[in-house]
C-alpha cells in the first residue's frame, strides 16, 4: 500500500520547477488525492509529466544513464531544461497508510567527469515516532555513491545539527554511481524501509496501451498484470480465470455492461491451454476475438480490466484515455476510475487528458491545470485555485464545461 502525497520536478525538459501536492520542503498545499487529472493545451507539458514518472520507473529497472536514453529521450543533455541548469531533481512525498509517517525521497541526477549521467545525491527521510513536526531523520543519504543507511524500521541521522544519530548506522559506498542506492540496498531485508519504498516504486504502472498490440495472440502464459502496451490481454484473462473462474466471470459481466454494443464477453480455453476472449456483439450470433474488435472496444476493455486487478498496482498513469474513444464513453470511464481508486491507500491514478467530457466527472481539487509561463516553461496549479471555480461547481456546474468555456486554464 501507499500513495504519493506530493511531487516536485525540477529541470526536466519544460518542467523547470513544478510542484503538485504537499511536500516536506513545501507543506502549504493539500495532499494529492487518489485521482489526479492533468489538463492543458497541447505542448504545455502533460506528456513531459507522464514521461517524468516513466523516467523514475526506468531508473529503477535500469540505471539513470540508460533511462536518459530510453524512449527517445536523447540523453541527459536533451532531457535537462534549457535554462543553464546542471542537475535534474525530484522530490517525492510518500505515505504507506493513514497512520504511518510520511517519507521524503530526494533524487539529484547530474553528469560526472566523463560527461555521463549519474546519481549525484539520494536521500530518504522520515520523522521520529510520535513527532508531527520538526526536522526528520535521514535514513539513507548518499552523495556520489558514498554515505550511510540505517537498518530497521526506525532511526536515522539529523544532518547539519551535530549529526545526531538514532539506531544502527551503516556506512555505504556503491560500486556503480549510475544505479540508484535504493535499488542496491532495497533488496536487503535489514533495510526494511528502503525495501518497502522500492517495492512501491516498482509497483508503478505506466500505460502505453495500443490496440494493435492487444490484438496479438501470445503463447499460453498466465500473467497477473497487463503489460505496458496491453499485448497480453488474453494472458491476463487466462490468469484471472485460472485463479478464480467464478470471480472472473463476474468481472466480465461487470465490464460488458460498460462497453457499448457488447452483449456478452466469454472466456474460451484453447487446446494448448491458452485463454482467449470471445466478444458477442449485438446483432451477431457468432463471437469475435480481439483481432477483430474495434480500437475503442479494446481500449475500454483494457482500462476496465486494469481497474479490476486482484492485487492492484499502487500507482497507475494513463495518458489521454480519450484517444480512439467516442466522447460519450469518457464520463462513465472517469466515474468508474474515481470509484475504483476510492479514498484509501491501495491505489492512486494519474491521468492526462484533453477531454472536457472526462473532466466533467471530476471535482476541482482533482484537476491540475498546466500552462506556459513567459519563458516557455510549464507551470501548474489546481483548478480549485482559480477564482469562482469551486463556487460554480458547488452550484452544479461541471468542471469540463467550465474548462471548455474558458473559466479557467
Amino acid at each position: 500500500m501507499g500513495k504519493i502525497l506530493g511531487i516536485a520536478i525540477k529541470n526536466y525538459g519544460s518542467l523547470r520547477d513544478i510542484k503538485m501536492g504537499k511536500l516536506f520542503s513545501d507543506r502549504n498545499d493539500d495532499e494529492l488525492g487518489n485521482m489526479v487529472a492533468i489538463i492543458g493545451p497541447s505542448g504545455n507539458g502533460k506528456s513531459t509529466i507522464a514521461d517524468a514518472f516513466g523516467f523514475i520507473s526506468d531508473c529503477i529497472s535500469t540505471d539513470v544513464e540508460t533511462a536518459c536514453d530510453e524512449k527517445n529521450r536523447g540523453g541527459f543533455d536533451q532531457l535537462i531544461s534549457q535554462c543553464g541548469a546542471t542537475e535534474i531533481r525530484f522530490e517525492i512525498y510518500y505515505k504507506e497508510s493513514k497512520n504511518s509517517r510520511p517519507i521524503t525521497y530526494e533524487l539529484t541526477i547530474s553528469k560526472d567527469k566523463m560527461d555521463r549521467a549519474y546519481v549525484k545525491e539520494e536521500r530518504l527521510r522520515q520523522r521520529r515516532v510520535g513527532n508531527s513536526y520538526g526536522r526528520p531523520l535521514s535514513f539513507l543519504h548518499l552523495i556520489d555513491g558514498k554515505g550511510y543507511a540505517f537498518e530497521g524500521a526506525e532511526g536515522g541521522q539529523v544532518d547539519d545539527e551535530g549529526n545526531e544519530t538514532v539506531g544502527t548506522k551503516v556506512m555505504v559506498e556503491l560500486s556503480e554511481s549510475r544505479t540508484l542506492g535504493i535499488v542496491t540496498l532495497g533488496v536487503m531485508k535489514q533495510y526494511s524501509r528502503i525495501e518497502k519504498f522500492l517495492s512501491f516504486l516498482k509497483s508503478w504502472y505506466l500505460c502505453y496501451f495500443t490496440p494493435d498490440a492487444a490484438r496479438q495472440l501470445q503463447t499460453a502464459s498466465p500473467s497477473p498484470y497487463l503489460n505496458k502496451t496491453g499485448s497480453n490481454i488474453n494472458n491476463v484473462a487466462q490468469y484471472m480465470f485460472r485463479e478464480n473462474p467464478d470471480e472472473f466471470k463476474k468481472i466480465l459481466l461487470d465490464i460488458q455492461d460498460k462497453i457499448p454494443n457488447i452483449d456478452r464477453i466469454k472466456p474460451e480455453k484453447l487446446p494448448n491451454g491458452q485463454m482467449v476472449l470471445e466478444f458477442f456483439q449485438k446483432g451477431f450470433s457468432e463471437p469475435f476475438f480481439s483481432q477483430r474488435m474495434s480500437d475503442g472496444t479494446l481500449k475500454l476493455f483494457a482500462y476496465y480490466l486494469l481497474l479490476h486487478e486482484r492485487n492492484p498496482r499502487q500507482l497507475v498513469f494513463v495518458e489521454e484515455p480519450e484517444n480512439g474513444l467516442y466522447h460519450k464513453y469518457l464520463a462513465n470511464l472517469a466515474v468508474e476510475m474515481k470509484r475504483n481508486v476510492g479514498k484509501g491507500y491501495a491505489k492512486q491514478l494519474f491521468v492526462t487528458t484533453h477531454s472536457p467530457f472526462f473532466v466533467n466527472a471530476l471535482a476541482p481539487e482533482q484537476v491540475w491545470v498546466l500552462e506556459k509561463d513567459e519563458n516557455g516553461f510549464s507551470k501548474i496549479k489546481r483548478a480549485s485555485e482559480y477564482e469562482f471555480v469551486s463556487d460554480l461547481t458547488s452550484e452544479g456546474a461541471s468542471m469540463g464545461d467550465l474548462w471548455y468555456s474558458e473559466y479557467f486554464g
